[in-house]
């Protein structure tokens, strides 16, 4: 439920940016979606490793 709530949140937020013709809030290519998700994982190995210890 949460993946759709958040698709459906960012689809509203895309429209509404491209109706009062501002840039997306976000990075226009693949290569830069894959750096968001590359900085989420990151994040989330760090916290696992450092609860290792």
């Amino acid at each position: 439920m949460q993946y759709a709530l958040a698709i459906l949140a960012g689809l509203i937020v895309g429209v509404v940016f491209s109706a009062i013709k501002l840039p997306l809030p976000a990075p226009p290519t693949l290569v830069g979606v894959l750096g968001i998700v590359g900085i989420y994982l990151g994040y989330r190995l760090y916290e696992a490793i450092v609860g290792l210890f």
